[in-house]
């Protein structure tokens, strides 16, 4: 009786735990979807993941607000650039990526889109996290 006592409270208090660490820890960002704006607006537990941190970049009016001329699924979004899909098969080089959203401008001087790392608008680690998450689109 004893052996099987220790057992059942031993597989509850696994399940028990398993489970308050799913609610505790943030949400990890599924490949190819923005993040929920309960996510990034959550001050008390904060994204800690460099993939939800770009995407929450990604999203925001005041700093990358991509999604005001790319298409992001599963967001409003603008149709004046091009549309974020398959973005690591068109971006192989990381490096070519995270150049491209620095400064656009040395690609293309014609471009509308904005230096965002030459004007300070991202910095440097938010620039990182911006392509880690673009990457999984």
């Amino acid at each position: 009786m004893q052996k099987i006592t220790h057992i059942v409270l031993t597989g509850t208090a696994t399940v028990l735990l398993g489970l308050g660490t799913l609610l505790a820890a943030p949400a990890v960002l599924a490949a190819g979807k923005a993040p929920d704006s309960k996510v990034c607006n959550d001050k008390d537990n904060p994204p800690k993941d460099a993939v939800t941190q770009g995407g929450c970049i990604v999203l925001n009016r005041t700093k990358g607000n991509c999604m005001g001329c790319h298409e992001i699924a599963g967001t409003s979004s603008g149709n004046i650039a091009t549309k974020m899909e398959n973005v690591a098969k068109r971006w192989p080089d990381k490096a070519k990526l995270r150049e491209q959203i620095y400064d656009a401008s040395k690609a293309n001087p014609n471009t509308v889109m904005p230096p965002f790392g030459r004007h300070n608008i991202l910095t440097p680690d938010e620039i990182d996290k911006v392509v880690e998450f673009v990457l999984t689109l």
